[in-house]
């Protein structure tokens, strides 16, 4: 098979992967939530914003890619390693984006003259800023730590298949 058509084939099986875990996850959710997948979405979407979802789906598409590509050639650390700055990019994302809301509701708070008549507007603005900022991280740090472990795991399991160890002794 030619270089383009494994990397097709590598694409659209960790796109496979990445839009079966997103019709999993909102499957839990709304079972858990008893939203409806439209709703959800358009929470999701007034929450985080299009840009975080599109970055954030940009991140996880590539860790997924580099671990389908990893098992494709055996272990290759290239591909581990690409997969772990992409995991990595998810905290960063993360966590910035946590910075990022907690600035905007303190910088909506200052702006604000505060009273009887305008606190309820103030904290309802404050509370919509840091929920997208603690919700990033909640989202955010867990699948990065997901995604990290399936690069290492299966890294490992590629590069010592038979579980002994260095030395040869079984673990």
């Amino acid at each position: 098979m030619g270089r383009p058509m494994t990397r097709f084939d590598t694409g659209s099986r960790a796109l496979s992967l990445l839009l079966g875990g997103t019709v999993v996850g909102l499957a839990v959710i709304t079972a858990a939530t008893h939203m409806t997948a439209d709703e959800l979405a358009r929470r999701a979407t007034d929450v985080f914003g299009l840009t975080f979802i599109g970055v954030l789906g940009g991140l996880v598409l590539t860790a997924l890619y580099c671990w389908v590509r990893m098992i494709a050639t055996r272990g290759r650390r290239v591909w581990l390693e690409a997969g772990l700055q992409a995991a990595n990019g998810i905290t960063t994302l993360a966590l910035t984006y946590t910075l990022l809301g907690i600035s905007l509701g303190i910088g909506t708070l200052a702006e604000q003259q505060l009273g009887p008549e305008t606190v309820q507007g103030i904290i309802r603005d404050l509370t919509a800023q840091f929920s997208m900022a603690f919700l990033t991280t909640v989202i955010g740090l867990p699948l990065a730590a997901v995604l990290r472990a399936l690069l290492l795991v299966g890294h490992a399991r590629l590069t010592d298949p038979d579980g002994t160890a260095q030395g040869g002794h079984s673990a």
